[in-house]
């Protein structure tokens, strides 16, 4: 058997700086090669067998994952908010971050997370860019309400965006001049190709091999729709890594973080560590639930008698992350249960 020899990566745009340890801790090698496909390779060509690797998740984390996994006897990513020995260190620089996490890697002390696979990273980032189409689009609309209000152009705010009243408007209203339409159109036109471009993204992952039989099950609860479905299925991933509901919320960013010492206990707002697309999704979701479940729509008056509407939006939107757990892990349709099944409260 040949003993195992440990890596650690620090991972920047341009650079990547290593340190290559065997189990009693002694260094082997150091350096910094490009961070480019073709260096990482070269570099791999090098190394002592056997050998595994771990590094920090950053925005370049998954194409380097990618190229290390089929040569590796293992690749990990650490938590960067949980590397505490490298975030409170007096001295740090890249090299020395470099020997931390091989040494955070080789005495088992790695605060590892989850890497999806490549094909839902890759579906991940379409369903983000999609997200992102649809702020640009809102801004659009808002600028051309904007630039009306600041004509002092009289219009019908829930027919302002359909085509037919646009274009009337524009050539009607006398109080908007050839500068004013000209931006006016421009605003319009790019908001109209946002949305195309937008509702092709969404059609082509509604399709999907990998996505569609998974997102048709997770439609069948009631107030998810495909936007929300898909969400779930990207960001998550492998639902079967939350071992409860409560961790699933806890991911999703449902609720406060704790804090608490000897008999002093104090609960914060909701957490900042958290997926926010998750929580963004899910929690509009929790708003449009009440009106297509009577059940989710008696959980939120229950709690809104308690006195705080936003506590029901997100005591709706942590059942819904109940549901959706059911339904993935299940593989199977959502049924409700009979209310003579029921015990009463």
């Amino acid at each position: 058997m040949h003993a195992m020899y440990y890596i650690g990566l620090d991972v920047h745009k341009r650079t990547i700086s290593y340190c290559v340890k065997d189990v009693s801790g002694r260094v082997h090698r150091e350096g910094t090669i490009p961070a480019t496909r073709m260096d990482l390779d070269g570099w791999m060509s090098t190394l002592p067998q056997p050998w595994t690797v771990a590094m920090e998740a950053t925005v370049f984390s998954g194409w380097i994952y990618d190229q290390l996994v089929p040569h590796a006897a293992a690749v990990k990513v650490a938590h960067p908010l949980m590397l505490r020995a490298i975030a409170v260190a007096k001295k740090k620089n890249d090299r020395i971050d470099a020997n931390k996490i091989c040494d955070c890697l080789r005495c088992d002390f790695l605060p590892e997370c989850y890497m999806a696979s490549t094909e839902i990273r890759e579906r991940r980032r379409t369903l983000r860019y999609r997200n992102l189409l649809v702020r640009q689009m809102v801004q659009m609309k808002n600028k051309v309400a904007g630039l009306l209000m600041e004509a002092g152009v009289t219009y019908n705010k829930q027919r302002l965006h359909k085509v037919g009243y646009f274009r009337e408007l524009l050539a009607t209203s006398p109080d908007i001049n050839d500068e004013l339409r000209c931006l006016l159109r421009l605003c319009h036109e790019t908001a109209v190709r946002l949305g195309r471009t937008e509702s092709a993204l969404m059609r082509s992952l509604q399709r999907d091999s990998i996505l569609q039989e998974r997102v048709e099950r997770l439609m069948t609860i009631p107030a998810v729709g495909p936007v929300t479905a898909l969400t779930w299925a990207l960001e998550v991933g492998d639902v079967q890594r939350f071992s409860s509901i409560k961790k699933a919320i806890s991911y999703c960013g449902l609720c406060g973080a704790e804090k608490s010492s000897g008999t002093l206990v104090q609960r914060t707002p909701l957490s900042k560590q958290r997926n926010k697309h998750l929580q963004t999704t899910l929690i509009e979701a929790a708003k449009m639930a009440p009106r297509n479940s009577a059940a989710l729509a008696m959980i939120y008056d229950r709690e809104k008698q308690k006195g705080n509407a936003n506590r029901a939006t997100l005591a709706v939107a942590r059942k819904l992350v109940a549901y959706l757990m059911a339904v993935d892990r299940g593989q199977r349709s959502f049924q409700a249960v009979e209310a003579s099944n029921c015990t009463a409260a």
